[in-house]
């Protein structure tokens, strides 16, 4: 079975996800550029498959009434998006160790994209989530 790691910037955060993981989406929602300073690139799993292996400085935020973020309180990295009902947790592919064998899929929220930048893939591109 496959099994990739992951972290923040600082080392403070590290987790160890095992099994497939979803290809990355795109995420353009003015939460995921406040977050971020940008768009999201998103992987996801089942949250019984995430494993938070040292988590001293991982703190969660409730972003709004569906969802929390996971983020580093010491250098600030944003690392998972967990929806409150639900069984899977997105990880923000830039925190995997190793993303060999993921590629983008999609654009999503694009309605909510920055001004200043443009999209010019050939990837979907939706209004809202899949």
């Amino acid at each position: 079975m496959l099994e990739r790691t992951g972290g923040c910037l600082c080392g403070g955060v590290r987790y160890r996800v095992v099994g497939s993981l979803r290809p990355i989406i795109y995420c353009h929602c003015g939460q995921c550029r406040r977050t971020s300073g940008h768009f999201v690139a998103a992987t996801a799993a089942d949250a019984d498959a995430l494993e938070i292996v040292a988590d001293e400085s991982l703190a969660w935020f409730v972003s709004s009434e569906h969802a929390s973020r996971g983020f580093c309180r010491r250098c600030g990295s944003s690392l998972f998006w967990r929806p409150e009902n639900g069984s899977r947790i997105s990880i923000m592919a830039g925190t995997l160790d190793n993303s060999d064998g993921l590629a983008p899929v999609e654009h999503i929220y694009v309605g909510a994209k920055g001004e200043y930048y443009e999209l010019k893939d050939d990837l979907p591109k939706r209004q809202g989530r899949t």
